[in-house]
């Protein structure tokens, strides 16, 4: 039986792989400053996630930092080992763990502010901030089907 010859065009307007191009592009712009921090993209998000919370358990910090289960557990040790969250009780069921930002989380996010802040001016600058507006609010649309 014989298969379809796929085009380049076809791969090129493959929506994951589209995806996967332009989180590249994006990346390649935050990759330097996570490395020059000493910290991984999986990392950030959770850090970045749960300095968004008050405090959060894990499978819903999994969830919003696009990490899996398994990984978290070993991602959310390190960043416990080098101070920057914390593990807390679950003051309703002691059995549930969440996690917390430390101090050291917060002035590693603090340190990294101005430059994070200079990363997103250039994408807008060459991107346009009205489309990074819009592409954001079509990703969370299709985020949502």
């Amino acid at each position: 039986m014989s298969r379809p010859t796929a085009t380049p065009t076809q791969t090129r307007r493959s929506i994951p792989i589209a995806l996967l191009r332009a989180r590249e592009r994006v990346m390649s712009r935050f990759r330097p400053m996570l490395a020059t921090h000493g910290v991984t993209e999986q990392q950030w998000r959770v850090l970045r996630v749960v300095a968004e919370s008050q405090a959060i358990d894990a499978s819903e910090l999994a969830r919003r930092a696009c990490i899996l289960a398994p990984s978290l557990t070993r991602i959310a040790k390190h960043l416990e080992d080098t101070g920057y969250i914390e593990r807390v009780k679950d003051p309703v069921d002691a059995r549930r763990v969440r996690f917390e930002i430390a101090p050291a989380g917060l002035a590693l996010i603090d340190a990294m502010a101005s430059e994070r802040e200079a990363i997103y001016a250039s994408i807008e600058a060459d991107f346009g901030a009205e489309r990074v507006e819009a592409l954001l609010e079509l990703l969370e649309q299709l985020a949502e089907i």
